[in-house]
C-alpha cells in the first residue's frame, strides 16, 4: 500500500509520527521477508557470516568514530556551527 504524506502542510510532531509509522512497516516487512529454515541452510554451520557481521560491525565503529573526530575538529575551526538539541 503506498501513501503521500502532504509535506507542505505538515507539522514536526506529524512528521515524526509518520516516519516511525513507517519505519515500523519497513522493519515489520524485512523481517518477514525470509524463511528462517533456508537462511539458516544457506548460512550453513561455520563462522564466516558471524566473522564478516563482526568485521562489518567494528568497521562501521571505526569510521564513525573517525568521522565524529573529524566533526569535532570542524567546530573547533568554525567551519561548522553546533547547536544544542
Amino acid at each position: 500500500m503506498k501513501i503521500r504524506m502532504p509535506l507542505d502542510s505538515t507539522d514536526a510532531a506529524v512528521l515524526a509520527y509518520f516516519a516511525e509509522a513507517c519505519g515500523w512497516a519497513l522493519a515489520r516487512a524485512h523481517a518477514r521477508s525470509g524463511d528462517p529454515a533456508m537462511i539458516a541452510g544457506y548460512m550453513g554451520s561455520n563462522s564466516t557470516f558471524d566473522d564478516a557481521i563482526a568485521k562489518f560491525a567494528a568497521d562501521y565503529a571505526d569510521q564513525t568514530e573517525s568521522d565524529h573526530g573529524v566533526l569535532i575538529k570542524a567546530i573547533k575551526a568554525g567551519r561548522l556551527e553546533a547547536q544544542d538539541a
